[in-house]
């Protein structure tokens, strides 16, 4: 049986799927890296009162989920990211899954509308630090929601999952922000997951991965590569040939080895958890 909580969240009372950027090259394909910035917010004292969705509700350790926390920033930092934390939301008990508040494109942020209404008002706090880092800002309006972990960026397109947390009328206003710049915006469902990169990333050559029960449509994506456990899916993207994964997909972290990425895995049990995972702990700012 799923569990579901619903959480009142109250305004501070102070006021970004990967994307992959690359150019082709006589050796390759190179990542575009002018300036790496990642976005985070440290998790509050209400974490553990988060919203699940498709899982049952688990028991969280605040002290071992900030630990871990901590160790992810570590991991980009150690990556060569500059880290960039987005000032606290402690009355939002998700706001740590900052990646769900904002959608960055070149250099527009598309400031969301979140699907869960208790989320609303993480947004406020990601509005100052991308506009702080210089981003041209847009925002999704009612009756549209969309959640930023419902959007996948590869190659000038953006699937942006249907289903779920985000509705028809927030991916139409997305598509509406990005088509000027060059996007395609494709919609494509999600009902097993919270979130479509719950389901689905991409390699840095486009190859997309998932973990296939947990995809509705494999056939969206070609090519399309199964992965063994729900994490292996979940991939960020560190530059170069480097990955970032959670430490307990080891048989999907030895497949990208074997395909000749450099892998980095880092515990977040306690944040899994609360459906959360690596790509929504940040929101990647490449340039």
């Amino acid at each position: 049986m799923l569990a579901q909580v619903a959480v009142v969240c109250t305004r501070p009372a102070r006021a970004a799927v990967v994307t992959a950027y690359a150019v082709w090259h006589a050796g390759g394909m190179q990542p575009v890296a002018e300036q790496h910035r990642a976005l985070v917010r440290r998790p509050g004292p209400r974490l553990a009162e988060g919203l699940v969705t498709h899982i049952d509700r688990q028991p969280v350790d605040l002290d071992l989920a900030m630990r871990q926390w901590e160790g992810y920033v570590q991991a980009l930092r150690d990556a060569g990211w500059h880290v960039v934390e987005v000032e606290p939301a402690d009355d939002c008990p998700d706001a740590v899954f900052v990646e769900d508040a904002v959608v960055v494109y070149g250099d527009l942020a598309v400031l969301t509308r979140p699907g869960a209404e208790s989320r609303r008002d993480e947004v406020v706090g990601v509005e100052t630090a991308v506009r702080a880092a210089g981003y041209r800002v847009a925002r999704i309006e009612a009756p549209g929601t969309l959640d930023g972990g419902d959007v996948l960026k590869w190659g000038g397109t953006v699937w942006v999952g249907q289903g779920g947390r985000s509705n028809t009328e927030g991916m139409r206003q997305l598509a509406r922000h990005l088509e000027p710049l060059g996007a395609r915006v494709v919609g494509v469902p999600v009902s097993r997951v919270l979130h479509l990169k719950s389901a689905v990333t991409a390699l840095p050559d486009g190859t997309v991965v998932g973990h296939e029960p947990l995809v509705d449509d494999p056939s969206v994506w070609q090519p399309f590569l199964p992965v063994p456990e729900e994490s292996g899916a979940h991939v960020v993207l560190l530059g170069g040939q480097r990955l970032l994964i959670a430490a307990d997909a080891p048989r999907s972290a030895e497949l990208f080895r074997d395909l000749g990425y450099e892998v980095t895995e880092v515990d977040i049990s306690e944040l899994i958890k609360l459906e959360g995972c690596v790509t929504c702990l940040s929101v990647r700012m490449r340039g």
